[in-house]
């Protein structure tokens, strides 16, 4: 597969790590017995059930295969090492739209641990692509989806 090398925080390659053993284990077994559930059913020829369990098993194996890629190329980010002089992966950095005034903060991280209601967006977003390199009392230009917008870097924590 890829390699792809991410970087994750200690909270974000744990929750990688335990999304792959559950499907190693349970996630493998409730499969198992859904195979074995539908075999037990008569002739696999035309067992709908069969065939459902052996799709949802390709896809579980699919979705491992997956995790264990992003995971054997993960590293582990040492927080205390951040360069808080410009923004890069980890920064918390406070922005200001030029255009109505609104202030938001965001913590950049990897696109895997990228989540807008706990205010992560991913370094390879539009906003995370613009912001990176920026030092405070920079400004950035961003291209999103809604046309360029301007953007004040006001604290990078």
């Amino acid at each position: 597969m890829s390699k792809k090398i991410s970087y994750y925080t200690k909270e974000g390659l744990d929750k990688l790590t335990q999304e792959l053993s559950h499907l190693k284990t349970k996630g493998r077994a409730d499969i198992a017995r859904q195979i074995a559930e539908a075999r037990d059913k008569g002739d696999l020829s035309e067992n709908a059930e069969y065939d459902a369990a052996k799709d949802a098993q390709g896809h579980l194996e699919a979705k491992i295969a997956k995790l264990e890629d992003l995971v054997s190329n993960a590293r582990l980010i040492d927080e205390s090492k951040i360069d808080t002089s410009t923004v890069s992966i980890l920064s918390k950095v406070t922005i200001k739209n030029k255009k109505n005034g609104a202030s938001v903060t965001y913590t950049l991280v990897s696109e895997e641990e990228a989540d807008l209601k706990a205010g992560k967006i991913s370094t390879q977003s539009p906003i995370g692509k613009g912001l990176l390199g920026k030092k405070k009392g920079d400004f950035a230009k961003v291209k999103t989806p809604a046309g360029e917008m301007e953007f004040e870097v006001v604290n990078i924590g």
